[in-house]
């Protein structure tokens, strides 16, 4: 059951993440100089920790949020500043499509992403609890998609 439940919410957050890609553009706000370059600045902040929070993980590394066995924790390098540095990069070069779409159905779409990773995040949590006895206090002092914002207390 947990591989359905996995494959369904990858497949939720590519088929988001393609819809802020292929939607078409609106007119909410004026994509101006400013708009363009904060657009571009948070898709490429956020394609750059999506890529290093992979690497860093290195055999662990799982498109599933389902833990690999037998994998030590990882808690240094980016993992040191947010939990989830792979899911903010996503969330983060989503907003910067959101600002280059320039609309209120990229606004729902983007938010939506949010929610589901932020649900997938916390199943992914419960079991890294399970199988990793330190996370609990890991969790307690690194936020999770932000420097010192939702940690577990």
């Amino acid at each position: 059951m947990k591989r359905v439940i996995t494959f369904g919410l990858v497949l939720g957050q590519v088929l988001l993440l393609v819809a802020l890609l292929v939607m078409p553009h609106g007119t909410a706000w004026p994509l101006n100089g400013f708009v363009a370059a904060s657009a571009v600045t948070l898709i490429v902040v956020g394609m750059t920790l999506a890529i290093r929070g992979s690497t860093t993980l290195g055999p662990a590394m799982t498109v599933s949020p389902i833990p690999r066995d037998d994998m030590p924790l990882t808690t240094a390098g980016l993992y040191g500043i947010v939990r989830n540095p792979i899911y903010t990069g996503l969330m983060a070069g989503g907003l910067g499509l959101v600002l280059i779409g320039s609309s209120f159905l990229h606004i729902v779409t983007w938010l939506a992403l949010v929610g589901l990773l932020s649900g997938k995040a916390r199943w992914e949590e419960r079991m890294l609890v399970n199988e990793h006895p330190a996370y609990s206090e890991y969790a307690a002092r690194v936020g999770r998609f932000l420097p010192g914002l939702g940690r577990i207390r």
